[in-house]
């Protein structure tokens, strides 16, 4: 009896009903296709370029992980003031949500200046910084030529990425997550066309190789802002909040103030994340340019599968954001713990379909037989640590849902500069030890962040609303 009470008490506590899942994936549902298709498009974008050879697509690889510094960087400072729009719709407070609109272009527009006059300067050093290994698997100084003139034309791309990251985020902290999803597929439609004509000259166009790879997505970015800011303006009884939004860009300094405090732990915390992550990717890299161009081909793919759990944890976002604004603590509890649940046990579903994938994937491209054995085998190294992943996202999601961002600060980017840098520094500039196997120790050594994740979840640290009157 005791055993039957236990496993009804699991149901109740992880296991939601039709109802709560057809709310869920309401809302997660549009993001992991938006981010899906995305990520599908770069994986086929990926492989147009990875068919023209190693040194190629090694460049381009290199500037999208230095570029995916600055996009967090964006998510990151738009996340804090996007916690309190969250709460604000809860509330049904219209100016509230203007004030942190304006205060989020502010911040994007500083970072967006800072991030192009960071890459003019010292692009070219940055990219070096992964090219110090062995000329292993193609020519090095080659990979800097490409990468350099992938950077150069990317750069056009980042203003409107920039209006774009501002409306999207505060669609979806409103509620509105279809627009930004039809937007983004209609971008990647656009992007996938023009990388098949300029990536190969068809049509009578210029063969630009990762010049067209660079321009094709700079486009797109133009067509998927205009599209979401054209429908955001001209359906104002659906955003309120949009009408007169530009009648002034002022935002009282005490909402500053208090949107400052909450969003810089976030803004460092996603700079010092992403910078993590690049610098986890150079310490692989000083074992040769096959690692990373298997690197690249693992992350492509792992990167469409991971929408899942990234939904997932935009969704926690969003739904627990709005019940601690609605005040309705204990629903988000119970949500909370069955939307993480969720999010594992799809992703152990995931994980299985990536291990029958791995050998598969690699042979797309055009590389060299080391470089796609390697790409197998951190892509079964990725799939078995998947769920890990995704409980870890959800856990993330949770605590930040609740303003808790300094604590979600230490959890996320101090951890990996403490933890995961210093074991991949180590191990690959030490030790003889084969990189999958560094590489597999470094995530071995996240399972301390499960434990920190689990308590803070579990204490209900996050249980606040942080726009109550």
């Amino acid at each position: 009896m005791k055993q039957k009470n236990g496993i009804q008490l699991l149901k109740q506590t992880f296991i939601g009903d039709r109802q709560f899942y057809r709310m869920v994936l309401t809302v997660a549902v549009p993001i992991m296709i938006q981010n899906g298709i995305t990520n599908f498009v770069s994986l086929l974008d990926n492989i147009m370029v990875g068919q023209i050879g190693t040194e190629q697509m090694s460049g381009v690889a290199i500037v999208n992980q230095l570029i995916f510094v600055y996009y967090l960087c964006i998510f990151g400072g738009l996340a804090g003031a996007g916690i309190f729009t969250a709460q604000y719709f809860g509330q049904k407070d219209q100016e509230g949500i203007r004030h942190t609109f304006r205060y989020k272009l502010w911040m994007a527009l500083i970072l967006t200046v800072i991030a192009t006059t960071v890459f003019l300067v010292l692009g070219t050093s940055l990219i070096q910084m992964y090219l110090n290994g062995s000329n292993d698997g193609g020519d090095l100084a080659l990979a800097l030529h490409y990468g350099q003139k992938y950077l150069w034309i990317m750069l056009i791309g980042l203003p409107p990425f920039m209006f774009l990251q501002v409306y999207t985020s505060t669609l979806r902290e409103c509620g509105e997550t279809m627009v930004p999803m039809k937007a983004g597929i209609t971008a990647v439609l656009v992007n996938l066309i023009l990388n098949y004509l300029l990536i190969y000259g068809k049509f009578g166009l210029p063969e630009l190789g990762v010049a067209g790879a660079a321009t094709a997505t700079v486009v797109s970015r133009y067509v998927e802002a205009v599209i979401v800011i054209l429908w955001t303006h001209t359906h104002k009884e659906k955003n309120a909040y949009i009408i007169g939004i530009y009648r002034t860009l002022w935002v009282p300094f005490q909402l500053v103030k208090k949107f400052f405090l909450k969003g810089v732990p976030l803004l460092i915390n996603e700079a010092l994340w992403a910078s993590g992550m690049a610098m986890l990717t150079q310490c692989y890299s000083v074992h040769g340019l096959n690692v990373v161009a298997g690197l690249n081909i693992a992350n492509t793919i792992n990167n469409v599968f991971n929408v899942v759990f990234i939904a997932m944890g935009d969704a926690i976002a969003i739904i627990i954001g709005q019940l601690l604004g609605a005040g309705r603590m204990k629903e988000a509890r119970d949500s909370d713990n069955k939307m993480i649940a969720f999010s594992v046990f799809c992703c152990i579903i995931i994980a299985a379909v990536m291990l029958v994938i791995a050998p598969l994937f690699p042979e797309l491209y055009n590389t060299t037989p080391e470089a796609k054995e390697l790409a197998t085998r951190f892509i079964m190294a990725q799939a078995i640590f998947m769920p890990q992943a995704a409980f870890m996202h959800a856990a993330y999601f949770t605590l930040r849902s609740g303003g808790k961002t300094l604590v979600t600060f230490f959890f996320d980017s101090v951890f990996v500069w403490c933890v995961s840098v210093p074991i991949a520094y180590c191990l690959s500039h030490f030790t003889p030890l084969y990189v999958l196997w560094v590489f597999v120790l470094v995530q071995v050594g996240d399972w301390i962040k499960c434990i920190i994740g689990f308590v803070l979840v579990k204490k209900g640290v996050w249980l606040q609303n942080i726009v109550g009157k």
